[in-house]
């Protein structure tokens, strides 16, 4: 089935690039022929959940801010069949260990922390304790989602389990909103990481996703319907291969420094603070807080507003306006956000150097920010498809081979494929 006409529509469905089209039959394949190998030859069936890309609302969920996010066609698979036992049993791509979870036995292990176990053993623990159906399955699972990339290679596992487990055991029933937050829940409880929402909500959602986090127990989330294929433009993460070592400090000023500028108001976030009392009180922020504070105040209240012009355009099919606002989001990350680079390293600064020469190979034909957390990692780029090869080849000069990925936003979130 998987050689058939009708598979390759599913496929290129799913995955909208024609040109991976043998790529990703081959990689189906394979993992029908790993589970067999490991587990027999059974009737199976296939699930998917994609990676992710931050388009918008760079370091503005923490604040309670805004997001916008989206599904790209990378993503994890499972090869999967139901079992009358009450045990799940995984084994991963690269990993021979087979990893083996009992339904009985689901309460938090601290032992487990930062594993794979503590992810499935979480998803599982949330979705029962939801009112949700749980059961035994077993499955092969393979991703194609970069550890380390900023495309959240963890919230698509939670996605993938949360998935599998609603198609088998609830009829597809529990809604991608939920299986985002139980994924969240397991990644925070028992995987011991704390983290937003944005990543699982936009593995699971599907396409782009607008998520407003003023009440962070219940977000507002927008699916936007967006197809970047129709615009003639593809997606392109490089990795600048800067190192993440001794960066946690960083990372953590920019949370610290914006509540420390929203103290000054007798706030915990930002995001209780208007644009106007901001603007009329940034010598009270300076003062108080220091003005790299005062600046990054500054980035999260335009780049909130920023979101919503974001969606606004793309509703609107102006994605000329689109791209100048994710031009801007940039431009603020780098001037007022100051995540690019870390000031206790300034020889070194692989993400500046990606934007300066994404900034000369696009000239005025598309547009590049920093993705993600920043300091290190990766830069985001909307490169019209005519120029994708000349884009790709000149950032592999200077970051390697394979550093430059194209990606294509799909339409889909967590799925049952076949």
């Amino acid at each position: 089935m998987i050689n058939g006409r009708m598979c390759d529509d599913v496929l290129t469905d799913i995955y909208v690039d024609k040109d991976k089209l043998p790529y990703e039959r081959k990689r189906y394949i394979e993992a029908i022929e790993q589970y067999i190998t490991r587990f027999g030859d059974d009737d199976v069936w296939i699930y998917s959940a994609p990676g992710r890309s931050e388009i918008g609302g760079n370091h503005t969920d923490h604040q309670h801010g805004e997001v916008l996010a989206a599904s790209i066609n990378h993503d994890a698979i499972a090869v999967a069949k139901k079992l009358d036992d009450q045990v799940v049993r995984i084994v991963s791509d690269g990993y021979n260990n087979l990893i083996a979870i009992h339904l009985d036995d689901l309460d938090k292990k601290d032992k487990e922390e930062g594993s794979t176990q503590a992810l499935i053993r979480g998803v599982l623990a949330k979705t029962k304790e939801n009112g949700h159906t749980i059961g035994g399955f077993q499955a092969y699972i393979t991703s194609d989602v970069l550890i380390g990339a900023g495309l959240s290679s963890s919230a698509a596992f939670e996605t993938l389990i949360g998935t599998i487990l609603s198609y088998m055991y609830n009829q597809g029933n529990i809604s991608a909103i939920e299986i985002a937050m139980i994924g969240q829940y397991a990644e925070n409880v028992y995987f011991g990481k704390p983290c937003g929402l944005m990543d699982q909500m936009a593995c699971s959602v599907g396409s782009l996703v607008h998520i407003n986090f003023e009440n962070p127990q219940k977000p507002e989330v927008e699916r936007v319907e967006f197809d970047l294929d129709v615009h003639g433009y593809s997606l392109c993460i490089t990795d600048t291969k800067g190192s993440h070592a001794d960066l946690t400090p960083d990372y953590a000023a920019i949370p610290m420094e914006m509540k420390q500028a929203a103290a000054c108001f007798g706030k915990e976030v930002l995001g209780e603070v208007s644009k106007k009392e901001i603007l009329s009180n940034l010598s009270k922020i300076r003062a108080e807080a220091g003005d790299r504070a005062a600046l990054r105040a500054l980035h999260f209240i335009c780049e909130n507003e920023r979101v919503q012009k974001e969606v606004d355009a793309l509703k609107k099919d102006n994605f000329s306006e689109f791209l100048l606002l994710v031009k801007k989001s940039g431009d603020s990350s780098f001037k007022y956000l100051q995540n690019v680079f870390t000031c206790h390293d300034v020889s070194h600064q692989n993400v500046s150097v990606a934007l300066a020469v994404s900034e000369i190979l696009l000239e005025d034909k598309g547009v590049c920010r920093v993705h993600g957390g920043g300091f290190a990692g990766t830069i985001q780029a909307f490169v019209p498809n005519e120029l994708v090869e000349h884009y790709k080849t000149g950032m592999e000069e200077v970051f390697g081979s394979g550093a430059c990925d194209v990606l294509k936003i799909r339409k889909y979130g967590g799925i049952k494929v076949i």
